[in-house]
């Protein structure tokens, strides 16, 4: 049996951060059950992830410090979209500011949600191919180590501690299904 989503009856703001707000909904489901729900919104432009892969068939993936877990994290580059920036610009100016490149062409690969029962933004992932060298200023604190991973080794790069970040893992896995797909694997 298909449902219509729940009725809103009341919408506040319960926490707000220059990044982020909490709000609280007041729902109605069909069967007359009300809860409050609470979620994460962001500034509403989404974000991007981008994986470089270079001449060599190298990914480029940066370690970044992690509040949330406390760590450095093995990842791909990625960020916010900017205020009127197209998602396409994003990512290329994250790849610039981040790894030291450009892409010369880049591949949507998925749009992904992020814990849509809690945070209602999205990201998109892409292949970034014909890279050039290309530095803009970033605003991470301190410089980004890179790490080079061949294609041929992504099952130890799977296997990594350090790459543990889920949006990274289901990339890394859309990126293994489109390549097997342009080498005419047809049951990718």
């Amino acid at each position: 049996m298909r449902r219509g989503p729940p009725k809103i009856h009341r919408s506040h703001t319960v926490a707000q951060s220059r990044f982020f707000q909490i709000e609280a909904l007041d729902l109605e489901f069909s069967n007359g059950e009300q809860r409050v729900y609470e979620r994460l919104k962001g500034g509403g432009r989404g974000g991007v992830m981008v994986l470089p892969l270079d001449e060599n068939d190298e990914l480029i993936l940066i370690s970044e410090y992690a509040a949330g877990s406390e760590r450095y994290e093995l990842g791909f580059p990625k960020g916010l979209v900017d205020l009127g920036e197209a998602p396409l610009d994003a990512a290329n100016r994250e790849l610039q500011e981040e790894i030291g490149y450009k892409a010369g062409r880049l591949d949507l690969l998925c749009d992904l949600s992020v814990a849509p029962s809690y945070f209602t933004s999205s990201m998109s992932i892409y292949l970034g191919r014909d890279l050039s060298p290309s530095q803009l200023e970033g605003d991470e604190p301190e410089p980004l180590d890179q790490v080079r991973v061949p294609l041929a080794q992504i099952d130890t790069l799977l296997l990594n501690p350090q790459f543990k970040e889920a949006r990274s893992v289901a990339a890394l896995l859309m990126l293994e299904r489109k390549l097997r797909f342009e080498q005419g694997d047809t049951d990718a």
